[in-house]
This record gives C-alpha cells, sequence and structure tokens, in this order.
C-alpha cells in the first residue's frame, strides 16, 4: 500500500515546489494565478507548459551580458543625458509642458534624454516606409545598424540584401540583428549571403533545440535602422513583403501599418539600444564613440523626441509605465490604435477613468487578426470599456497591425509595443514619443481617416451576444497573461 501511494507523494511535492517556484519567481499577479491554475488542475501537463514558457531564468543570464561601460564613462553620459532634457525642457517649455511629467519619468527610468532639433516623417504602411529605408541606407558613408524581430526571404527582404551587401563593399560598416526565431526564415540562405557579402549578422538570443520553448518565449520585437548616426527608423513594420499592399504581397489582404522616420538627436537612444543588443549577441565590445552618437539638431527642424525602451532584463516595465502615464495625463482625446488589446488591469482602469472624467477615448482594433485566440481574449474587454463610454472601432479594410497613441493633440507614440502583457513583459520593445502639435495633426488626421474602414461597435448589440460567445472569450481571457 506504502508503494502505491509513494508516487503520489512525490507528485504532491513536486507540485508544492513548483507552486512555490512560481509564486516567487513570477512578478506579474495575473500571471502568476495563470501558472498556479496550470500547474494544479492539469496534472504534470500544466508544469511541463511552466518550466517550457514561464520560467524567469533568462532575465538574469540577458541583463548580465548586456555592456556595461565604466563608472567615469557612465557618469558623464548620465550627466549628458540630463544636461540634454533639461535644455530642450527650457527651451520647448510651451510645447512640452503637457508631457513633463512623462519626459521625466522616462528620463529617470529609462535614461533616455527629450532631444529637440528633430525632423519626424510618418510613413504609412510598407509602401511609404520601404523606399525611405532603402534612400536612406544608399546614402550612408560609415554604417548602417539594423535590429528586426522579422526579416524574411522574400522579394523586399533580398532588395534590401543586395543594398547591404554594396554599402559594405563600399566600405560601409554593415551590422544586423534579427531575432532567430521572428526571422527563422532568412537562417540559412540569405544571412550566408550577407555574410560573405561582408556584412555583419547575429542571430539575438540563438533559439537551439534543446531551449527552444523557453528562448521564443523572450523575443526581441524591435525594429530598429540607424544610418550614420544621424537617421533611424522604427515602428510596426518588419522586412517583409506582407507589409507593402501590391501584387507581391501574398496574403491577398490588406495590411495597415506605421513607422516613423527620425533625422537629428533622436536617434540617440536608439543607436544605444542596438549597441547594448549588439555586444550582447555578438559577443564583440563595440565602445560608443562621435560617429555613434552625433547630437547635433536639424538645422530648421524643431520636433522633440524621447524614446522608450524596456525587455525582460528592464528593472521596470518602462513601456507599460509610458503608456499609463500618458493616458493619465490627457485632458480632452485619447487615439489609440492597437492590433492586441489586452492590456492588464492598471491601463484598461487609466481608460476606463479617462473616459469617465469626460475624456474622449477612441481605441482601433482589427476585425481580423492574426491570432484567433489572442482576439477573443481582447474581445472580453470592449464590454467593460463601452460601458464606461470608450469608443471602440473595428477596422474591417484588412489587418490593422499599428501600434500608436495620440494624446490631446500634443503627444504622439509610434512604436513597436502592442497593448498586451508579452509587450510589456516579455517581449523586446521600444518607442518613440514624439512632442509636437504638427506632428499630432498628422497623426490625428491618419487615425481618423482609419476610421473611415472600421464599424463602431454600440454598447446594446454588444452586450446582446451570444452566451457560447462570452464564454469563448472570457476563457481566452483567463490565458491572456500566458498569450
Amino acid at each position: 500500500m506504502n508503494w502505491v501511494l509513494l508516487p503520489e507523494l512525490i507528485y504532491i511535492i513536486v507540485l508544492v515546489l513548483v507552486c512555490l517556484r512560481i509564486i516567487y519567481d513570477t512578478r506579474n499577479s495575473s500571471k502568476t494565478l495563470a501558472y498556479l491554475l496550470l500547474a494544479v488542475f492539469f496534472p504534470v501537463g500544466g508544469m511541463i507548459f511552466y518550466f517550457m514558457f514561464g520560467l524567469n531564468l533568462r532575465k538574469r543570464i540577458i541583463y548580465s551580458k548586456k555592456l556595461l561601460t565604466d563608472e567615469k564613462r557612465l557618469k558623464e553620459l548620465n550627466e549628458r543625458i540630463i544636461s540634454i532634457t533639461e535644455q530642450s525642457l527650457k527651451l520647448n517649455a510651451s510645447e512640452i509642458s503637457t508631457g513633463e511629467g512623462l519626459v521625466n519619468l522616462l528620463l529617470r527610468d529609462n535614461q533616455s534624454p527629450l532631444t529637440m532639433g528633430n525632423a519626424a516623417k510618418l510613413l504609412i504602411n510598407g509602401e511609404k516606409k520601404f523606399p525611405e529605408v532603402i534612400k536612406a541606407i544608399q546614402s550612408a558613408g560609415n554604417h548602417i545598424h539594423l535590429e528586426y524581430y522579422i526579416y524574411e526571404n522574400d522579394r523586399i527582404g533580398n532588395i534590401i540584401k543586395d543594398i547591404l551587401i554594396e554599402k559594405a563593399h563600399e566600405g560601409v560598416k554593415v551590422r544586423l540583428i534579427y531575432d532567430d526565431f521572428g526571422s527563422r526564415s532568412i537562417r540559412k540562405k540569405l544571412v550566408k549571403e550577407l555574410r560573405e557579402g561582408g556584412v555583419e549578422a547575429y542571430p539575438f538570443n540563438r533559439v537551439r533545440f534543446s531551449f527552444f520553448a523557453n528562448k521564443i518565449n523572450y523575443r526581441n520585437h524591435r525594429k530598429i535602422i540607424i544610418v550614420d548616426g544621424r537617421t533611424g527608423f522604427t515602428g510596426g513594420i518588419n522586412i517583409s513583403d506582407r507589409y507593402i499592399n501590391n501584387k507581391n504581397n501574398k496574403r491577398n489582404s490588406y495590411w495597415r501599418d506605421t513607422h516613423l522616420r527620425i533625422d537629428g538627436p533622436g536617434i540617440f537612444i536608439l543607436q544605444h539600444i542596438f549597441l547594448c543588443d549588439w555586444n550582447f549577441c555578438s559577443g564583440q565590445k563595440i565602445e560608443p564613440d562621435q560617429a555613434y552618437f552625433n547630437t547635433t539638431p536639424m538645422p530648421g527642424s524643431k520636433v522633440n523626441i524621447q524614446i522608450a525602451c524596456s525587455g525582460p532584463d528592464s528593472p521596470n516595465a518602462t513601456i507599460m509605465f509610458s503608456f499609463l502615464k500618458a493616458i493619465n495625463l490627457a485632458q480632452h482625446e485619447i487615439l489609440l490604435a492597437t492590433p492586441y488589446l489586452i492590456p492588464g488591469g492598471s491601463i484598461m482602469d487609466a481608460l476606463t477613468i479617462s473616459a469617465l472624467e469626460g475624456v474622449k477615448v477612441k481605441i482601433l482594433v482589427p476585425g481580423i487578426s492574426d491570432s484567433w485566440l489572442v482576439n477573443k481574449a481582447a474581445w472580453s474587454n470592449y464590454g467593460e470599456l463601452l460601458k464606461a463610454g470608450v469608443e471602440i472601432y473595428i477596422y474591417n479594410k484588412g489587418f490593422i497591425h499599428a501600434k500608436t497613441l495620440v494624446i490631446d493633440g500634443h503627444i504622439s507614440v509610434v512604436g513597436t509595443a502592442n497593448m498586451d502583457h508579452r509587450s510589456f513583459n516579455l517581449n523586446f520593445e521600444v518607442n518613440a514619443i514624439v512632442y509636437s502639435v504638427e506632428f499630432a495633426a498628422q497623426m490625428e488626421k491618419t487615425f481618423y481617416a482609419d476610421l473611415v474602414n472600421a464599424e463602431k461597435v454600440e454598447y446594446e448589440r454588444w452586450i446582446s451576444r451570444t452566451f457560447i460567445t462570452k464564454l469563448a472569450e472570457r476563457t481566452a481571457r483567463l490565458l491572456s497573461p500566458l498569450l
């Protein structure tokens, strides 16, 4: 009888130890509860799932391999960042006044300076982004740095590959970081061609079979290009034909996305992010110099820009904090576009409170998503927001993949981060915050143009959906911390 009970006793001991590990190692309470439910109610399988996808070991490993400058240089850099921000705030008081709290948050939590004298160009879809990217990299004279979640071995991927090789032959230093999971189609052929052509290319956090599941949980979702320390790009558009709405788009559906070109000192932190990531994944020790960080303002340009970045190696969920702070600053209007609206309690509460206070809150979400389960989880949040007076619009022309936010016609956000737990806690992300009335006006115009192709969700109609539909959505929401 004792031998029969022994396996059960061992299982109970293991289960208790795993539950204690989950409680100790998982910062997010909803995620902790989700893993505990899996471990308890799905014997063995739930624990295996946690060890495959939930372990928080990567944070310490990745952080330990980041570039660390000596104390003297670090102090000098921090003093320079503070000085740049103070000067920008002083000279642009009227433009920045509504967002000063956000500026200070990113300065203290992200060591990200507020830079002035930038030119910012809004790029809608791949049709606008890629001609700008090609023009910029063709003009490079010193270096080209690229960091992408998805780089595909397709038409646009090979066009850019050929230009990068051409520039490398001209003596330009070309470096590429690609996510080993998102860019798996280029691992063999295209990366080999780049390296043979003189381009340095490394995967971020290489995926090997023995660690496959755990490593794909921490993805480099950033999209960054820096040319000669003066021009930078970031936003939602990867290097892939799917983002270009023409005959070469194999998806046969319209893809709506947003990207940003920055010329000027605003790319300071983009370059810093790239070099830290480069030194981690390449094993090199590149030190910053003037060629990489040219902070001279662009003549005649007045746009103020700050960069927010975070990942599983960050002390705080900086990007989530910045979204939360921006929403709380709103007095008149919030315009939010996101492909995945599963932001968690803090931002849900902030959007609800803003709407109840009389702020016009408009959210644009996809009708057709690239993930059925994620879409179902997002839909479970709509009722609460609609009841508070938030206006939700479902985009019907195609898939909206843009990640943008506009606050009161003054503050704009264009970046890589979705409104979900993965972007806030698991992925390496980057957002550009633009403090400019003129740029915000362009963002507003684009947002309202997208609403022409969207259907407004009516509260009464939404809550009258079938019981089965609501149950499926709420079930999906239970899994949302794990998506």
